[in-house]
């Protein structure tokens, strides 16, 4: 290691701990231990351009363990990546600032992924190296290697503890997902002590188990010997590989180093200081930087460029080789669905039977397939059931990688980490699919797919009672509440083709939040009333004559249905109802303040929402006057009629609740 070289890492560490101290907050265990695993792969392995992050054939660096946030915020910044200056650095943690307490997606140039609870940013990374390997198979000619990069990821013992870890390895390993590079930062270390006290596992056999390569990195201080693992994975073009590198955490420390207090706490005035004179570093002012290091990161960037523009001179050569190609590639980058989608009656048109929304759903996709030919996706071991198979697409395998229907093994929260890398890549549409009472297992990976703005579609059937003999723990009650409450994330709940064409409408044409349709099991009749107003969430399905009813009844799904014939009961009882069909809050909310009074007129205070579900979160819509069909407990096991009888959702008992309310 030249001395340059040396001044480089302990400038990430030096610019880390600075940081992490100036904040009081923070986590410099983790930069201060793979500052040199970090260089090396940087510097002298990583294809990628600070002057335009977004090169569509980069190096993709995921950081799993996102607490170590001002690690990637050091390579950033010396890099020169989007103008990171040193005041961002030193606003590490503070309201506004660039340099969030974890990497965020979007907020700051350069992070490929929102990271920070643990495991998130591997299954991501299996997304993402999905996404090289299908686009590849696409676009690639014997001749020309448009798509053709690796993905790394790096995280420490909790990202190899957090079960998610081991749901996506195992199945890139199936997948032989050759250009996949794992960093895993073995330190023995998490916060509560040594790892022992709780992980004593081999994690190189159990990922040779996988189908992993696995090297070993005895000094993560050894440059040459990361190096050397470096290319020896990228030698294995057949399985994906495991780094594992091992360092000492708060390495340069003396009083931190080795030890649990590094991990998530500033480490001291004093002990920066030491740590500053234990590495030699030139000055103690705060944030300092020699100027040749700033130098030769520049160099570096420079350099970087070059791996661009011999891509981009391969890729006009490409298109004009190839303009089908071109005219191909630019489809599958544009975020513009069909413009004429609202319009194409095919896409609209249905057949007039009883049938599940789950159905409508899979009739849809099998449409949407032709008109985005970059749309993939599948379901964690449930496509027959979720009916998300794409006819005549193939399925994704190391043998097929061109496959669109992807096969996630019963793997639900991995499943939905891997569609957001797939979503991240860029250039991919991607749905995942499950059981919705299994949406407990999704849910922190919607989470992250909210926070980051991506488009990913969840279908999510048997949406309620009506699953029937399977019994309560199949039986989702409180999920539409938790899907509803997550800010950035619409959930739909159609009640007919109709409604259900909307809903994959709107999925496919959002930009920047994801979209969950929430479908049936059991058959559905095709509603008259129903249209395309479903776009805007909630609308008045069957009237009533009176300007202002005298009482509303809101529905959706499959208990729509069931409210028009409470209807059709009351009025020969000469009582006046309006009945709304609301397929999604969140659409509904962001409409205008007129069309939502003119809907839900606030002079009808008589309101009774009906749905087999929780009735957490319906209280803005029923107000003290109104009152619940919903459900109170938790399901049982019987035929789903039987079911909906014994919990009350009878035409009879919601014309009688309606009844008592007026």
């Amino acid at each position: 290691m030249n001395s340059v070289e040396t001044m480089s890492i302990n400038a990430i560490r030096v610019l880390s701990a600075d940081a992490i101290q100036k904040a009081n907050s923070g986590h410099p265990g983790l930069p201060l231990g793979c500052a040199s695993v970090a260089y090396e792969l940087w510097a002298n392995h990583m294809n990628h351009n600070p002057a335009n992050p977004n090169w569509a054939n980069r190096d993709r660096f995921i950081l799993s363990g996102g607490h170590g946030s001002m690690l990637l915020y050091s390579l950033l910044h010396l890099f020169g990546y989007g103008n990171l200056s040193i005041e961002d650095i030193k606003n590490f943690r503070q309201l506004g600032s660039l340099t969030p307490g974890h990497p965020e997606y979007g907020h700051t140039v350069g992070v490929e992924a929102t990271t920070g609870p643990l495991g998130a940013g591997m299954g991501m990374a299996v997304g993402m190296a999905m996404a090289e390997a299908h686009l590849a198979s696409v676009f690639n000619k014997e001749d020309a290697k448009i798509v053709d990069h690796y993905t790394y990821v790096l995280g420490g013992d909790g990202c190899m503890m957090e079960g998610i870890s081991s749901e996506a390895f195992s199945l890139a390993g199936t997948l032989g997902l050759g250009k996949l590079i794992v960093f895993y930062d073995s330190n023995k270390i998490s916060i509560e002590g040594s790892t022992d006290i709780a992980f004593t596992e081999n994690v190189q056999k159990r990922f040779e188990a996988f189908g992993f390569q696995t090297i070993t990195v005895e000094d993560g201080n050894d440059l040459v010997a990361i190096a050397a693992a470096i290319n020896e994975a990228k030698a294995d073009t057949k399985r994906p590989s495991l780094i594992t590198v091992k360092t000492e955490i708060g390495y340069g420390c003396p009083a931190k180093q080795g030890k649990a207090s590094a991990h998530g706490e500033p480490l001291g005035v004093d002990n920066v200081t030491a740590l500053k004179e234990n590495l030699n570093w030139p000055s103690m002012e705060p944030f300092y930087v020699p100027d040749e290091v700033y130098a030769h990161f520049a160099e570096l960037a420079k350099s970087k460029a070059t791996a661009e523009e011999e891509w981009n001179k391969t890729f006009a050569d490409y298109c004009a080789k190839y303009p089908e190609m071109k005219e191909l590639w630019d489809k599958y980058h544009s975020d513009v669905v069909d413009k004429e989608l609202l319009e194409n009656e095919e896409f609209w048109a249905y057949e007039d039977k009883a049938d599940a929304t789950r159905n409508l759903s899979g009739k849809q996709i099998n449409k949407l397939k032709d008109i985005l030919p970059n749309l993939v996706g599948g379901s964690a071991d449930l496509a027959p059931s979720n009916k998300t198979n794409m006819s005549g697409c193939g399925d994704f395998s190391k043998d097929n990688y061109a496959g669109r229907n992807l096969h996630f093994g019963v793997r639900e929260i991995a499943m939905a980490a891997i569609g957001n890398g797939l979503m991240l890549y860029g250039g991919l549409r991607a749905y995942v699919a499950t059981f919705f009472v299994f949406s407990d297992y999704v849910k922190p990976m919607a989470r992250l797919s909210s926070i980051m703005g991506l488009p990913l579609t969840f279908v999510l059937t048997h949406d309620s009672i009506g699953v029937g003999e399977d019994g309560p723990t199949h039986e989702p009650i409180e999920q539409l509440a938790m899907l509803r409450a997550l800010p950035n994330f619409t959930v739909f709940r159609p009640c007919d083709a109709t409604e259900t064409a909307a809903a994959w409408y709107y999925a496919v044409t959002s930009k920047n939040t994801p979209t969950a349709l929430v479908l049936t099991r059991q058959n559905l009749p095709q509603i008259a009333g129903s249209s395309k107003d479903a776009l805007k969430g909630g609308y008045v399905i069957a009237d009533s004559t009176k300007e202002v009813p005298d009482a509303i009844i809101i529905a959706t799904g499959s208990e729509v249905t069931l409210a028009i014939g409470a209807k059709e009961e009351l009025a020969n009882a000469g009582i006046d109802v309006r009945v709304v069909s609301m397929p999604s809050m969140d659409v509904f909310e962001a409409q205008p303040k007129e069309y939502k009074e003119a809907v839900l007129p606030r002079a009808c205070r008589k309101r009774v929402v009906v749905e087999a579900l929780s009735d957490f979160g319906w209280g803005k819509y029923v107000g003290i006057d109104g009152e619940y069909v919903t459900m109170k407990g938790f399901g049982a096991s019987a035929p789903a009629a039987t079911l909906f009888k014994e919990f009350g959702f009878t035409v009879e008992n919601v014309v009688n609740t309606v009844k008592n309310i007026l």
